[in-house]
């Protein structure tokens, strides 16, 4: 079980850098399995396809992105306004800096990507994970609005930060004060 999970997390180690040296679509099981030091077989085993590969990197990336995105949120939880802003300033940071999301991106921006659909049509794991984890803190600091309102404020929340990230602003810089503006109009508070 031990030298499993070590396979697994060398394997999707290993993808995350070849996927940020030449996209997810230069990503061959061949060299995975050379860079990893697995066999094929074990490779396939595992994870069924190179799908399936792509399928647990993004998973992976996901859920440590959301823990970022968790502690943001917590840092600011005495002024929700700038705890948002804070949010949506630090996913447009990531998808900057963040040499994988760069890859997919600039793949996409080029041609093809085949993890782009993670992303934009797929809702598991990057839009559901993020509402949930927004529409749960959403839940916290303002218990009084609507659920209804609540779903609805995270739903736009994360579709306008992630149109964001895949067509950025002119102007990047104003994106989290106006996601956050619409978000709290959706939420029925004024904006300030």
């Amino acid at each position: 079980m031990a030298w499993r999970k070590q396979m697994r997390e060398r394997v999707l180690s290993e993808a995350r850098a070849l996927a940020a040296e030449g996209g997810w679509d230069k990503v061959r099981v061949a060299d995975l399995a050379l860079r990893a030091e697995v066999s094929r077989p074990s490779i396939y085993k595992e994870f069924g396809d190179r799908a399936g590969i792509g399928r647990a990197l993004v998973q992976r990336e996901t859920e440590a992105f959301l823990l970022g995105l968790a502690v943001v949120l917590e840092e600011h939880q005495d002024d929700p306004r700038s705890a948002l802003e804070a949010a949506v300033a630090h996913v447009l940071a990531e998808a900057g800096d963040n040499p994988f999301i760069h890859a997919v991106l600039a793949a996409t921006r080029g041609g093809t990507d085949a993890l782009l659909p993670f992303l934009t049509s797929r809702p598991e794991p990057v839009y559901s994970s993020a509402w949930r984890l927004l529409a749960g803190w959403l839940s916290e600091v303002v218990p009084d609005v609507e659920e209804d309102r609540r779903a609805e404020a995270a739903d736009l929340a994360v579709r306008l930060t992630l149109s964001h990230v895949l067509l950025p602003a002119p102007a990047p810089g104003a994106t989290p004060e106006r996601v956050s503006r619409a978000v709290w109009a959706v939420l029925g508070a004024p904006a300030e």
